[in-house]
């Protein structure tokens, strides 16, 4: 069977519908919530490179590093394998994202057929890359291909939520959580939308930074 698409404001609400009267502890947790973001992103490689640009940095030193390398011409896959590494350094990457930029422009990835793949096999086609992890595959999946029924587990936004919102004794490990996510299939993109809207209310409610 295929996927299911989330295309807009309407899948959402359709998911989180679906998901609210599946479990109710849902639906408590979305009381007072802003309407769910759609989060849709573009696909193909600058989104990917723009991922591993982000990694363990703040989001205001991704930005300025992914607008040096915008304005370089650094977003495709040719750009980047062409410019030798102390040129990407020079813009502001690492020598270890220097390292996952030019794995990333050497997969030769159809990002075109990756939107007909299932999201099982987008996911592994592209962990087997250097630098990218299971975190930005499961991302990509979820909001550059808008794929409904996808989760990450490894965040531990969506981690500390599922303890709020189900009243666990302690924040659930990856394999925990993965587990308990398979109950809120075929919409587990929406329930981390979910998720990660309560924390961020929560967050903003305690006053935790």
């Amino acid at each position: 069977m295929k996927e299911r698409i989330i295309k807009s404001d309407g899948c959402v609400r359709e998911g989180a519908a679906w998901l609210c009267d599946k479990d109710p502890r849902f639906a408590k947790a979305m009381v007072g919530l802003p309407p769910l973001p759609l989060r849709l992103k573009p696909d193909g490689f600058a989104q990917l490179f723009s991922a591993i640009v982000s990694q363990q940095v703040s989001v205001a030193s991704a930005n300025a590093i992914w607008d040096r390398l915008e304005r370089a011409g650094m977003t495709s896959p040719a750009a980047v394998a062409a410019t030798p590494a102390d040129d990407l350094k020079s813009l502001g990457l690492s020598r270890q994202k220097v390292r996952y930029a030019h794995a990333l422009a050497a997969a030769d990835i159809d990002y075109d057929l990756l939107r007909e793949r299932p999201a099982v096999d987008v996911i592994n086609q592209l962990t087997a890359v250097t630098g990218i992890g299971q975190w930005t595959a499961e991302i990509y999946a979820m909001f550059s291909l808008g794929r409904a029924d996808v989760f990450a587990p490894g965040d531990l936004a969506l981690q500390e939520a599922a303890k709020l919102i189900f009243d666990l004794p302690e924040r659930p490990g990856e394999r925990a959580l993965r587990a308990m996510a398979q109950d809120w299939a075929p919409w587990r993109s929406v329930a981390a939308r979910i998720m990660w809207a309560y924390y961020k209310q929560t967050k903003q409610r305690e006053g935790i930074r």
